[in-house]
């Protein structure tokens, strides 16, 4: 069951390089063919964001998931969202990435059943203090089902 505590959780702040490498790696990984992707200095693809997560696992502390507490066996990724205040980082920028549970909230199933969801933003800011970019990850856990079923 979800703790709704978890909520304003922040997690430590993380570094994360964008490799030139990489963006080669990921863009041939989605098929994308967009010349951008693959010139001497890349511009990551939107989703590229999303390997955030090898960066954060490396410091203690730094993912705030854990404290949501959330039940595997029914839970599941819903959503997932960037939005960019700028044009997408190139490889050889280096971003400082915190994430934080912003929101948990409950909705009601469209069969019956109680769903809660939490909202985790990670955002992504250059060496200039700017703010780049805000990934927005929402997980849902499902109510366990009623006894006897």
């Amino acid at each position: 069951m979800v703790d709704r505590a978890a909520e304003g959780s922040a997690g430590a702040p993380f570094e994360m390089e964008i490799e030139r490498g990489k963006v080669y790696e990921f863009a041939s990984a989605i098929k994308a063919d967009h010349p951008a992707y693959f010139a001497a200095s890349p511009v990551a693809p939107p989703t590229f964001l999303t390997t955030t997560f090898f960066w954060e696992d490396r410091v203690p502390g730094a993912n705030p998931w854990a404290a949501v507490k959330m039940d595997q066996r029914r839970g599941m990724h819903a959503e997932q969202e960037y939005e960019f205040f700028g044009p997408p980082p190139r490889a050889g920028t280096k971003l400082t990435c915190r994430s934080t549970i912003t929101r948990i909230f409950d909705k009601s199933g469209k069969r019956g059943g109680q769903m809660t969801f939490v909202v985790m933003e990670t955002e992504f800011v250059d060496a200039e203090g700017k703010l780049v970019a805000r990934a927005k990850m929402t997980g849902v856990e499902t109510a366990p089902a009623p006894e006897g079923e």
